[in-house]
């Protein structure tokens, strides 16, 4: 009977189990929702907003985006690492470190720091790479101003000379099952390559175009991090909630098989025990 009293115990951890990868499944849908709505409300104004910027600086000539385009010598580069405070999202941060950690070998040889943004980021990759900042409270807070200081401290960064080059990685949002992984240039702003002619028309602009662009840049570097922690912010609950339903399925196939393994058991202890009375009994008549 020792045996079906283990097991029982663990039909009753895994029922526990499986109640709490549940509740947190439902928690993680109900908060995806609202992320979900967020970013997708979010992306057609970036996207307008980059249009824009690009159409207005392919019509100027020279540099046009001043100190935000200066092409160095890469010798040192920022990797900010959008990842979770949290755990239990199946492959979530694991996806962002392994490329953040691809991303220093390519660039082995010169200095590579870390900006973390995320707890899980910070942690891991503290151990391999210098981390210059963690970011993490921002989670608490997910507005367009506390993203704005940050942007704000990665330009100075990199207008200062701190960094020749500034990269963000982070997990964007497809779907609830489907996290990419993306790595964009943050700092210096890339060079527009487009063979499709610009044509913006016959306009006035006030002021001027030029002031336009340098008004536009630090708003739409802004707008870029504030978009890349969105899109990892939906893609933690998606990923989170896609993982929970799977130990929560897990479980349940687990517990179903143990109930049966017991009832087999007690079924079998059962005619174990009758065929010792029907021993006993014949034993005593003979």
């Amino acid at each position: 009977m020792a045996n079906l009293k283990e097991i029982r115990n663990r039909i009753t951890s895994v029922s526990s189990t499986m109640q709490i990868t549940s509740a947190m499944k439902m928690v993680s849908a109900a908060k995806l929702k609202k992320a979900q709505d967020a970013i997708t409300a979010m992306r057609p104004y970036a996207e307008k907003l980059t249009e824009l910027l690009q159409n207005l600086s392919a019509t100027l000539e020279g540099d046009a985006g001043g100190e935000y385009t200066v092409q160095r010598d890469i010798k040192k580069v920022l990797l900010v690492v959008i990842t979770s405070n949290r755990g239990l999202a199946g492959a979530f941060n694991t996806n962002a470190i392994k490329e953040a950690k691809s991303r220093a070998v390519y660039y082995a040889g010169k200095q590579v720091d870390v900006f973390a943004i995320g707890k899980k980021g910070n942690d891991v990759l503290s151990k391999t790479l210098p981390v210059v900042a963690n970011e993490s409270s921002v989670f608490d807070d997910l507005t367009f101003d506390n993203v704005a200081k940050i942007a704000d401290d990665l330009t100075h960064k990199f207008v200062s000379g701190d960094y020749d080059k500034i990269e963000l990685i982070y997990n964007q949002f497809k779907n609830a099952a489907t996290q990419i992984v993306q790595t964009e240039q943050f700092l210096p702003l890339a060079p527009i390559q487009s063979d499709v002619a610009v044509t913006l028309g016959d306009y006035l602009f006030e002021p001027s175009k030029e002031e336009i662009v340098l008004t536009l840049i630090p708003k739409s570097l802004k707008t870029q991090l504030y978009k890349g922690i969105r899109d990892s912010f939906a893609s933690e609950h998606g990923a989170r909630m896609t993982a929970m339903h799977k130990a929560t399925d897990n479980a349940t196939e687990l517990r179903n098989q143990l109930k049966l393994t017991y009832n087999k058991a007690r079924q079998a202890a059962i005619t174990n025990e009758i065929l010792e009375i029907v021993g006993g009994a014949e034993a005593l008549k003979g």
